[in-house]
């Protein structure tokens, strides 16, 4: 083999063998690069293991220490996991027994359950489904359910779940909340009944006693002296009171009782009315300092409200110019009126007290302590509220709210 030769096989052989130490270059490089990424992946491996270990002890944990029962089962109602507020409800315990929810189905709502049921596998859930069940104990129970399907990776339905709460409480009491109402109802339809019945038997004798008064009056004419024409006056005077107060006994105790009529109410021309109806001396005036709005009630009740305030602050004016000023402001769910007087006001101490039936702060003919305890109640039944601000010897005035 010539020199030529020689030199080309070498030259052969150490390309040759820089190629294959640059390969191995190459192939080292990677491999670390690969043991690298295999550290990385075991590692981020331990870190997702670690991570899936404390989300399934904390499901676990909301799936044993949930307060409602809850419950998966097959789509053939085999039961598959209960929670211990499952086992307590149901009385099956999945540990010693297998069981199927039919067996919880209370006969007479089975058409409802198995109508559920179907409607769990069209849509893929209910909720508020609201029945009876069956305990294996045989003790009937109220509950309500919200349930949904159980999908696989092909988003085939494999299971069912639900939400059990036991309402067997709630339902009792407001079962018996029904029957106290319709208790109470009946109750207040005797008592009002009953009310008219007194009022027409206690007014029947003060109407003949009055009579008579009136007939020895007559008859002694001339006769009697001024003592005793002012006992007589004084009689009369303890009848008609006596007769305003069953008046307004019957009126209190009717508020609420009769149907409420509803209607639209424009207030300016209720007020209107109400100036008709009361007598107002001429040192008084009335200003109404703001249109009043429509608002949507009893009108009778609402005139009862307004005729008493103003009546009220007329009853007990001592200025030489009386003056009564209704206003009202408007909020974002309901008006608040203010009825103005400069009268002889209420001492602060009284202002708690002045609301209930039969307080009466001054002892005169007009006065029967109830006028204000109306109003209260008209304002209760409204779901108002109404308070005073008051200086004695410079006036009171009476807010209340009615909702729009």
């Amino acid at each position: 083999m010539s020199q030529i030769q020689i030199d080309i096989l070498q030259r052969a052989l150490n390309r040759e063998k820089a190629a294959r130490k640059q390969s191995e270059k190459i192939l080292e490089d990677k491999s670390l690069q690969l043991f690298n990424a295999t550290q990385e992946l075991k590692e981020a491996n331990e870190k997702l293991e670690l991570l899936l270990e404390e989300k399934t002890s904390q499901l676990q944990g909301v799936f044993e220490n949930i307060n409602d029962a809850y419950l998966i089962m097959d789509l053939e109602g085999n039961a598959l996991k209960m929670n211990d507020a499952a086992i307590e409800l149901f009385g099956y315990d999945l540990k010693t027994e297998r069981f199927n929810v039919v067996n919880l189905i209370y006969k007479p709502d089975a058409n409802y359950a198995f109508k559920s049921f179907k409607e769990l596998r069209k849509k893929g859930f209910f909720t508020d489904y609201t029945a009876r069940i069956i305990t294996k104990s045989k003790a009937v129970k109220w509950v309500q359910i919200n349930a949904s399907l159980i999908y696989d990776k092909s988003k085939q339905a494999i299971a069912a779940q639900g939400i059990i709460r036991d309402i067997t409480e709630t339902r009792r009491t407001s079962e018996l909340i029904k029957e106290q109402k319709i208790e109470l109802e009946k109750s207040n339809d005797e008592l009002q009944e009953y009310a008219h019945i007194v009022s027409h038997d206690l007014k029947s004798p003060l109407r003949s006693i009055n009579a008579l008064v009136s007939w020895i009056k007559e008859d002694n004419s001339g006769k009697l002296d001024a003592a005793s024409l002012q006992n007589f006056e004084l009689i009369e005077t303890t009848l008609e009171k006596m007769e305003q107060l069953i008046s307004g006994i019957l009126l209190y105790s009717s508020i609420g009782s009769e149907s409420v009529k509803k209607e639209k109410t424009n207030l300016n021309m209720l007020l209107e009315d109400v100036k008709q109806i009361l007598f107002i001396p001429e040192h008084i005036s009335i200003k109404i300092l703001n249109e009043l709005p429509v608002v949507y009630g009893d009108k009778v009740k609402l005139q009862q409200l307004f005729q008493n305030l103003i009546s009220n602050a007329i009853k007990f004016n001592d200025k030489e110019k009386g003056l009564i000023e209704i206003d009202v402001q408007e909020e974002k769910s309901f008006y608040q009126f203010s009825i103005k007087d400069n009268g002889i006001g209420i001492d602060k101490k009284y202002h708690d007290k002045i609301f209930k039936i039969f307080h009466s702060l001054n002892k005169t003919k007009e006065s029967t302590g109830i006028g204000l305890s109306i109003v209260k109640k008209i304002v209760d039944l409204f779901k108002g509220e109404i308070w005073i601000e008051s200086e004695p010897n410079i006036g009171t005035t009476f807010y209340f709210t009615l909702k729009k």
